[in-house]
């Protein structure tokens, strides 16, 4: 088959690429930015959703003609109400219209009964599919693959916390996970014979045969990572979500309150009913989470996963306490430290300066805006810290606080901030 796949950079579309590909089908990979999907070997398609140049048909035409098939594998957790109707019910209606002799999938999620922006939507989204005739809506529960995002990371990261493995909930809600890749082999089956509209509002739910307990799914990804038992921490449900609300105010990724309100839901689909269509068996979680053995790779990312948000803040604190210095300490206070040649006005005004960009900093690393460019910044403007101050005043490499010398662990830890503003 000739697929186009919509979102095709996400977790759960990367996996459908690459099984898709594996399998012998011809994917075309859409993404807003493709250039790594290009490198893997795929032919990409640039495209942005929220770009009215993709809201026609026309637009969709040259790409989805003589049967090409359509996975819609695009969707937005946050976002403006322009940029959802947009990527989940304006692009994709276009599309759908597009298709020439073609199939789509849609997938969709689970638990789209609460009042939030990503589940109306994602109904909305579930709405044209359905209206346009030529899809199959499929409710994937939890998806996890041999790598992570988002919630699989979050996961990963509390089971591999040393003392206690916090659960948001009870610890009792239940999960069965499937696999990306079965997922993926889905996908292919409904592509090749569509299997009608599913019971649920038209749509189908897909999970695995296997139900676990949030507690039992994160002591089995502990024991797979070959980490040594810790008991469960229960984190009742106010306290989860006064935390998510916390990582909602600064964008600390999926600790947030949408991710640990369905954890401490559960995430259940029950798949029975399409796979009474299909031929395709999802293997259980018990037995595809060990076809592989975690390396060491896994763990660090478990480990660092967490850390990642921590060292944002800590060196956002840095900047802004290191700005306010520079803006408001006294002369009397630090100019007898430089004993430089230059006159006090001049080293005055620097210093003033440099407080204002000390803060600029802290204020972009706390909005997490756009993470490579503020890192590459910070590494900037420490770099000529260190190499303006050893030329006005190098007696501070010998000073026996540190002095400069404390810039060298600086410019180590803001090149690991730098390494870990990769997201997928």
């Amino acid at each position: 088959m000739n697929v186009l796949i919509l979102g095709a950079d996400g977790f759960i579309g990367r996996h459908i690429a690459f099984a898709l590909r594996a399998a012998g089908h011809e994917v075309t990979a859409l993404a807003r930015r493709p250039e790594r999907l290009a490198a893997m070997g795929f032919a990409t398609l640039r495209a942005d959703l929220t770009d009215p140049a993709c809201h026609s048909p026309a637009f969709w035409q040259p790409h989805l003609s003589g049967g090409t098939h359509l996975v819609n594998a695009a969707g937005l957790l946050t976002g403006s109400e322009a940029s959802f109707a947009a990527v989940h019910e304006i692009a994709p209606r276009a599309a759908y219209a597009a298709l020439d002799g073609g199939r789509a999938v849609l997938i969709s999620a689970v638990g789209l009964d609460a009042d939030t922006p990503f589940a109306r939507w994602r109904r909305r989204g579930e709405g044209v599919a359905r209206d346009s005739g030529a899809v199959t809506v499929l409710r994937p529960g939890l998806v996890l693959a041999d790598t992570s995002y988002g919630g699989s990371s979050l996961l990963r990261a509390l089971a591999a916390l040393p003392f206690r493995r916090p659960l948001a909930g009870t610890g009792a809600e239940p999960m069965n996970p499937i696999h990306a890749e079965d997922l993926a082999r889905v996908i292919a089956e409904c592509l090749a014979t569509p299997p009608g509209d599913g019971p649920q509002d038209g749509a189908w739910d897909i999970g695995g045969p296997e139900t676990l307990s949030q507690d039992a799914l994160s002591a089995l990804i502990r024991r797979w990572l070959g980490l040594a038992p810790v008991p469960a921490l229960i984190l009742p449900r106010g306290l989860s979500r006064a935390m998510g609300r916390i990582g909602d105010a600064l964008r600390v990724g999926p600790v947030s309150s949408t991710a640990l309100d369905q954890l401490a839901a559960g995430v259940v689909a029950d798949p029975a009913p399409l796979l009474e269509r299909i031929a395709t068996r999802p293997a259980p979680v018990s037995r595809f989470l060990f076809r592989r053995p975690a390396g060491t790779q896994d763990l660090w990312q478990a480990r660092l996963y967490l850390l990642k948000p921590l060292i944002r803040l800590v060196l956002a604190l840095m900047w802004a306490v290191s700005g306010l210095l520079g803006l408001f300490l006294p002369t009397g206070r630090f100019l007898p430290h430089l004993a430089s040649p230059l006159p006090d006005a001049a080293l005055t005004m620097l210093a003033r300066a440099g407080g204002v960009l000390d803060l600029a900093l802290a204020a972009l690393l706390i909005l997490n805006w756009r993470p490579r460019a503020t890192a590459l910044a910070q590494i900037a403007l420490v770099g000529s810290y260190t190499v303006g101050l050893s030329l006005i005043a190098p007696h501070l490499w010998l000073d026996p606080f540190g002095g400069l010398l404390k810039n060298l662990p600086v410019l180590a830890l803001l090149l690991t901030h730098l390494a870990l503003t990769e997201e997928r």
